[in-house]
């Protein structure tokens, strides 16, 4: 008798990748344009927060509208959990069939350009520092990402870090590419359309299209291909 009592992984249909978006319903897309006319961002913003923390249906409906009214652009099927935060959201342009997952927080900035395409899935707890920071369509990044656009120029030496000019540089993360979960993406960085970040790496420079990268500092560890995932055919050896 085997002694192996390990349970079995099952594999299931994705979900938030297959959602058929159509268009956000008519009274929605009139509440926004109420919205945007009749109050200003600081309006919206304070509007927001009596909605902010709410799981039910109104709250996510009032979410979704206030996020539509405000944004540079918003496509329909946004999904905004509780406790979203954001900062400078005038400045985002959203796609179409995003989620965004409950305690995130994307910091824009007044000047800056935060893009985030479509059907997008952004888990809980990420961060973005969403200073110049372009995400292409069907990007996933789990639970507790981060992404920084920025940081602390750190000269001269004889002030305090926090004084020292601000170094903005953009990070782009390709269509198709997956960010794991609790992993860092660092200012200038380019994950490459379809490339995959392991859970807790701390990507420090460019990826590769299709590649895996994982570890601290992030390090290429294989290609993704199509032939590992089918079995070998007979006499062919096992990659």
């Amino acid at each position: 008798m085997s002694t192996d009592l390990k349970p079995k992984g099952r594999t299931v249909t994705a979900v938030h990748g297959r959602r058929d978006i159509g268009r956000d319903p008519e009274f929605e897309v009139g509440m926004a344009q109420m919205l945007r006319t009749t109050y200003g961002i600081n309006g919206l913003i304070e509007l927001y927060g009596r909605f902010a923390t709410g799981d039910g249906l109104l709250d996510s409906l009032m979410r979704r509208a206030i996020w539509n009214a405000a944004s540079r652009r918003c496509g329909p099927g946004l999904q905004v959990g509780s406790n979203v935060g954001f900062k400078h959201f005038d400045t985002f342009e959203i796609g179409a069939g995003v989620f965004i997952g409950a305690h995130a927080y994307i910091q824009g900035r007044h000047d800056g350009t935060c893009f985030i395409g479509d059907h997008v899935w952004i888990g809980p707890q990420a961060y973005f520092d969403a200073r110049d920071l372009r995400i292409e369509e069907y990007v996933g990044l789990g639970p507790g990402a981060r992404i920084l656009g920025s940081e602390h120029a750190g000269i001269p030496a004889d002030v305090p870090i926090i004084q020292t000019d601000l170094d903005i540089r953009p990070v782009r993360i390709g269509a198709w590419a997956d960010i794991g979960t609790n992993s860092v993406i660092l200012p200038g960085v380019t994950i490459g359309r379809g490339a995959m970040v392991g859970a807790g790496a701390i990507v420090t420079a460019d990826v590769e299209p299709f590649s895996v990268v994982a570890g601290v500092p992030a390090r290429f560890v294989r290609w993704r291909t199509d032939k590992e995932l089918r079995e070998p055919t007979p006499g062919e050896p096992k990659s």
